[in-house]
């Protein structure tokens, strides 16, 4: 049985292109926390401290802890090393078994800010106010993976095909089919591309060309491979979502703090998926062709590619309010609530494809439109709590939790006020499959001199996903966890630096290339590839206070 854990599948293959899925909704909400080198090195564990820009987008009230306005700009190097193989099927090899490790580097910007503190000459009450301006990163989109390896059991041409059943060729073979019929674009591409052809007498029943057939003696058309391919599957991520913050912040007589953010959301995102499939003897593969005089042209499949992009950017706008009480000398307590996010999201999409043979004249290919949707994402509140204590001069720890609610996302629809679409499909899996997020963040700071710091701190976090077994809700075991380290300088003057390092472990992510499509008493599987993923973080702030 075929495991139910993060991405299941590539591709616009199973769920179509532009059409949104429980994960790309997930994806959009997810926060992971920048900020400057010094929160990051503390595990982002900043709920109750204060008084660090980094701090800001965790609690707004962080920054009238602070009692001067400081100005920070903070660039990082984000590195993704991506571990990918195929798993095993009954003991043997099913396909990807090649072990290929690939690693994206990208340089980037994950805070810059400022904060202004105003002085109310007050001896009691609201005796400081503070505002400010940060962006701030809470998610980076880096990913380059790579899976190779040889099948003869099955090929994406054939799942193409499979998929494709059903469909009557006057929907794939019209005028303008990609905006005219309501087949799938993948269908579309992969007939024009040559990748899929009729059989038998139908009109909608497909076989792929890495496949052939002979007919049994009860007349039933046998499908099977024709022999071996060498497989090729990769993918891509990039972008980023930025939160440009507006905040305020207010003292109450160094004993209570409070703050609010006006949160802007802007989202961009970049994805890619191909696969190709080549023949690793072209004489097996051997292709037969009706000319329009009734003769017959035979030749023999070398390779194919099929490629999918996908691109989607969005503005989103939320509130965050935040307090900070230090109720006795060296204890803060902090809390924060984000109210929901309502980002409008335009996502484009495009398909490509293209097959070879011995005989040039047969190559073919195609390359679709670009498509283009636009919607409303809700990503559910979430809200923080923290303790932390501080020791004097010397040094704090300090602790947080964080929880949100994935179960809250709805997809909207801007251009109706129907929204039965999305209603009654995939709104109706997040509330399914998808629920709570635990996330607890834990930091420490030791000074061993008055202008040096070290620093580390821990992150887990665990899955929303949720899945059923024996009709029970259960959630899935997919935990991440990030460990962080740095160091600090602070000069007698204005001027200070921080240097952090942040690992992140990533849940193992079963991607499956294509679905299934050998089923009943001769089911056998599509391959499976496991991905491991390490996420490192090399971050530098420098600032300066006034």
């Amino acid at each position: 049985m075929k495991r139910t854990i993060l991405l299941l599948t590539a591709f616009g293959i199973v769920s179509g292109a532009g059409a949104q899925t429980m994960y790309d909704a997930f994806t959009y909400s997810e926060n992971t926390y920048y900020g400057t080198a010094r929160s990051v090195a503390m595990g982002n564990a900043f709920t109750a401290l204060g008084g660090d820009m980094g701090g800001i987008a965790i609690n707004p009230a962080g920054s009238a802890v602070a009692s001067y306005g400081q100005v920070t700009i903070t660039p990082a190097l984000n590195i993704a090393v991506n571990t990918a193989q195929g798993t095993k099927w009954n003991g043997e090899n099913n396909g990807f078994e090649r072990r290929m490790k690939n690693t994206s580097t990208r340089f980037t910007l994950p805070s810059i800010g400022f904060t202004l503190n105003y002085d109310t000459y007050r001896t009691s009450g609201l005796t400081r106010i503070s505002v400010g301006f940060m962006a701030s990163g809470s998610s980076y989109f880096n990913d380059h993976m790579v899976a190779r390896g040889s099948n003869a059991n099955t090929s994406f041409m054939g799942a193409l095909a499979y998929n494709t059943s059903g469909w009557d060729i006057s929907e794939l073979t019209m005028s303008d089919a990609y905006n005219n019929s309501n087949a799938p674009w993948e269908s579309i591409a992969a007939w024009e591309a040559g990748l899929i052809s009729l059989y038998g007498p139908s009109n909608s029943e497909y076989i792929g060309t890495s496949e052939s057939y002979y007919i049994d003696s009860e007349n039933n058309y046998i499908i099977q491979q024709s022999g071996t391919l060498d497989q090729n599957y990769g993918r891509t991520q990039s972008g980023s979502k930025y939160d440009y913050l507006i905040n305020l912040g207010m003292n109450f007589s160094d004993k209570f703090y409070f703050g609010f953010n006006l949160g802007i959301t802007s989202l961009n995102y970049s994805y890619r998926d191909w696969m190709t499939e080549v023949a690793q003897d072209p004489s097996l593969f051997q292709i037969t062709y009706q000319n329009d005089d009734n003769t017959e042209s035979t030749t023999n499949f070398t390779d194919m590619n099929f490629n999918y992009r996908y691109n989607a950017s969005g503005v989103g706008v939320y509130g965050k309010f935040g307090f900070i009480a230090r109720p006795v000398a060296g204890l803060r307590i902090g809390g924060a609530i984000q109210t929901p996010t309502s980002t409008v999201i335009k996502e484009f999409w495009s398909y490509s494809a293209a097959s070879y043979y011995t005989d040039s004249r047969f190559n073919a290919s195609s390359e679709s439109p670009e498509g283009q949707y636009r919607y409303r994402l809700i990503s559910p509140f979430r809200f923080n709590v923290g303790l932390a204590y501080t020791f004097g001069d010397f040094g704090l720890i300090s602790a947080d939790y964080e929880m949100c609610d994935y179960s809250g996302m709805k997809f909207r629809e801007t251009e109706t006020s129907d929204n039965s679409y999305y209603d009654d499909g995939v709104n109706a899996d997040i509330t399914e499959y998808m629920g709570t997020s635990h996330m607890f963040r834990a930091g420490i700071e030791i000074r061993p001199a008055h202008s040096f710091a070290v620093r580390a701190g821990y992150n887990l976090t665990t899955s929303p996903e949720r899945y059923y077994e024996d009709n029970i809700r259960q959630a899935v075991k997919a935990n991440k966890n990030s460990f962080s380290a740095g160091l600090g300088f602070s000069s007698d003057g204005s001027f200070f630096a921080d240097i952090a390092f942040r690992a992140t472990k990533y849940a193992n992510e079963y991607i499956y290339p294509y679905a299934d499509y050998i089923l009943g008493e001769d089911y056998f599987p599509s391959p499976e590839i496991l991905g491991r993923k390490w996420m490192y973080d090399v971050m530098l702030t420098i600032g300066f206070r006034f």
